[in-house]
Formats: structure tokens, sequence, C-alpha cells
């Protein structure tokens, strides 16, 4: 089926279901066709009709590159240039597979904002015992609180063949990711000028099957157990942040806990969710535009528009080169896009609209998701007038040598104000993200949280 009917009939199935209950699992007859026609994680096997984007081949081997002493990867593709660069003079020939939030960057800084397109690789794959358990979802996995939880879930990827907005934006929540990670980052809020400083994060997550002594069934609805601490800059750092990540917030909301360095203290943080401010962002984010969107869907309905072709930020190891500085990458309005990497994909279109009486700064946002790793790719925000507000790009990597895929930074731009934010850099760190990272349940408790923030 080509790329035009079968988002026909994508966008058709998800207005038929839009008015009743959510289906979810999906009949051995139609998941039998993940790893044939389709993937193991449900996108399309083939490639488009003129080519530009490749049949999926199984991704990249776990050897397809260095690692340094670090964790660093190389680029696989070293020696590639663009096969064009999209700029606001010549953007009329690409518009047709360019978001409005994309657009509405090039007439924002037409002088500056520039698009380099790069031939097109589909370097993801995921752990054989991850496939398996995708498989499994796919006839199990079922939607719950009026697809605000779920049921029969394993691993990552609930609806590998989704019928319905909300199951689209359930696989990216629960993408795979690994099972647990240790990680030193950065995040920037730049001025007008370009001027900016920097916080420096040390992040700990854990995934459930990661967790050393899981308990499957007093921890059945956890998904992860995140904590994150402030180490730079002198007035922010000893502050911490921890979070117990749940399937179904309806039957258990998030629990978040705060450590407030100055006050010596650990309290609930209701506010880490939703549309309360950001770690350290100056404002510049909301809660839920970490990992460009995460936590409960409940207060937007959900529209399954269908499949695009959309020039996306792809295969992002330029932009992570441990020999780049943050002067590199920082600039004025925008990151530095001639480190950026843009390709053709196909991307899951969602559009999520404010429920009536519920309250949140967006009213509306428009979700483009990668088919090979349901990954947001990028997300278009909207004011309470309607108005493009905010534009996040994620710009992703293949950790092929742990087969992850996942950020290499993302970002968020304000249209309005010009200013952004970036988070994730981590090229002058002392080390990549660690993989191997171990940790159990005491590791997140409140009383962690105070011992992670003692200075």
């Amino acid at each position: 089926m080509n790329v035009i009917a079968y988002s026909v009939c994508v966008s058709a199935l998800g207005l038929c279901l839009a008015s009743g209950p959510a289906l979810a699992a999906v009949s051995e007859v139609e998941a039998a066709k993940l790893g044939k026609e389709l993937t193991p994680v449900g996108a399309e096997k083939a490639a488009n009709a003129d080519g530009s984007i490749p049949a999926w081949t199984g991704g990249l081997p776990k050897n397809a590159g260095a690692v340094d002493a670090k964790g660093f990867l190389a680029d696989p593709f070293p020696q590639e240039k663009p096969l064009f660069t999209i700029t606001a003079k010549t953007l009329e020939k690409y518009k047709k597979n360019l978001t409005p939030g994309q657009l509405a960057l090039f007439a924002r800084y037409p002088d500056s904002y520039t698009m380099p397109v790069y031939t097109t690789h589909r370097t993801a794959n995921l752990p054989d015992d991850v496939q398996a358990a995708i498989r499994q979802n796919a006839v199990n996995a079922k939607l719950v609180e009026d697809g605000n939880g779920l049921e029969g879930f394993s691993t990552a990827i609930p609806f590998p063949i989704p019928h319905t907005g909300l199951e689209v934006i359930w696989n990216h929540l629960t993408r795979y990711r690994g099972e647990g990670v240790s990680r030193l980052i950065t995040q920037v809020t730049p001025q007008t000028d370009g001027s900016y400083s920097l916080v420096r994060f040390k992040d700990q997550m854990t995934f459930s099957r990661g967790l050393t002594d899981y308990d499957p069934v007093k921890q059945s609805n956890l998904l992860f157990l995140f904590k994150q601490e402030v180490i730079s800059p002198t007035r922010l750092s000893g502050s911490v942040v921890l979070v117990h990540e749940t399937l179904n917030q309806i039957k258990e909301p998030r629990m978040a806990w705060v450590y407030n360095a100055g006050q010596r203290r650990v309290r609930r943080a209701p506010q880490i969710a939703y549309d309360g401010p950001g770690s350290a962002s100056d404002g510049t984010r909301t809660s839920d535009n970490f990992d460009l969107y995460n936590g409960s869907p409940d207060r937007y309905d959900w529209k399954l528009e269908g499949k695009k072709e959309v020039y996306i930020p792809y295969n992002s190891y330029r932009l992570d080169s441990p020999k780049l500085k943050y002067d590199d990458v920082v600039k004025a309005g925008h990151i530095n896009q001639d480190l950026t990497r843009y390709e053709l994909h196909r991307v899951w279109h969602v559009v999520a609209t404010l429920k009536p009486g519920a309250r949140h700064i967006y009213s509306k946002r428009d979700f483009y998701i990668d088919e090979d790793t349901w990954q947001a790719a990028t997300v278009d925000h909207y004011d309470g007038r309607g108005t493009l507000w905010r534009v996040a790009e994620g710009h992703p990597q293949f950790y092929y040598n742990q087969q992850i895929p996942w950020l290499t930074v993302e970002t968020l731009y304000d249209l309005i104000s010009g200013r952004y934010l970036a988070l994730g850099f981590k090229n002058e760190e002392a080390q990549a993200y660690d993989f191997a990272f171990k940790a159990n349940n005491i590791d997140y408790t409140p009383t962690a949280l105070r011992q992670s923030g003692v200075r």
C-alpha cells in the first residue's frame, strides 16, 4: 500500500474510533505483519514511492562505529555532505514536507535559520527480547480509564499497529530507551542576543524492568523512576527532583518530590506535571515539554491525522561530538543549524486539542512522531488564542552499541519572545550516557533525594 493510501486508511479509521472507546489489541492476523511488511515496531518496511526514504533493512549493527573512552559514538556517516540546504529563499520548493512550526521558524529567522538535508538512513533497531515483547503487546495491550492507562503492556510500545492518536502518543511515552541510564547533561535558555548561562544536571532514570528489586505485583503500574540533581550554577546546585512515573495516572497519579538545598527539606511537588514550570528553565518550558512530551494524556483529545513525509532531525551524531564547545552550538535565536542533520522520514501526525474545561497553557499541540522509533520529532504548540507559540524539535541519534534510539538534544523555540531552550548537550561533559547504570527502589526514595542534595 502506498503512503498516501495508507494515510487515508489510517485517518478514516481514526475518525471512526474518535467518538467511542478506543480499540487497542489487534488480531493475530494483523499482528503477523510485524517483521514482514511492517518492521518489528510497526513502521512500513518498504521504501517510499521515489526511494528518497529507503526500505528498512535492519538498522545499524552494534559495531557501526567506534566508542571513545567517555562513551561518545563515532558518526557512522562521516563523509556525507548535505544533498541540499533549505533556506527562507528556497522554502517554497520544499514546504509540502515541512510542518507549520518549521515554516514559522524560517519566517522568524529568515537570514539565519536553515535546514541541511542529508541522505535518509533508517538506523534504528531494538534488541530481540524487546521486539518479542512488542509483538505480544500488539495482541494483548489495551487502553483503560478512557485511554489514560494501559493493561496487558510489557517493556515498550504497546500499539505497534495503532488505530487512534492516543495509541500513537502512548507509543511515544513508552518507547524503548533501555533499562536505565545515568547521564550528565546541560540546559541553556539564551537571551535574544545569544548570551547564556549553563545549567548542568545529573540525571538517573530506571525503567521498571531495569530495577534490581522490581516487584511485578506491587509495582505493576510503574513505568520508570527518575531523579535529577542540579550540579551548577552554584545558586541552584544541590536541588534535586524525584519522579515516580506511573502507567495509569488516573488510578495512581505521578508522584514527585523536590529537595531544596537552601531549605534542606524534601517536599511533595504536584506542580511537576502538565504546565507546571520546567526545572531551571526560566519559564521557557512546561514540565510536560520535557522529552518533547511526557505525563498523563488526560487533558487533551487526540486525533490521528495519518502519516506524512517530513524533513525531521535525524542521526544527529555531529551535534553530539565531544570536539564541539557549547559556544559552537548555542547561537542567538536558535542553535547552530550548520551542525544539524535533517532527513526525510515518515511520521505519524497527531493533533491534541485541550478538552473543554481542562486547563493548560497550550490549547493545541501538533505532534509529528517518527515511525521507526516512536520518538516525537517535532511538536507545534498553540496558545489560548490559537496562535502558534512554541516549536519543539528532537535531534536524535541511534546509540547503536546499545540498540537504543534517544535524543541528542531537544529544543523549544518561542516564536514570540525570540528565546529558546536547548536541553541535553553533553559535548564538554566528562561522560556520555551510561546505559549500564543499575539501581534499586531505595535509590529513588525521598530519603535518597535528601542525601543526593546534601552540599
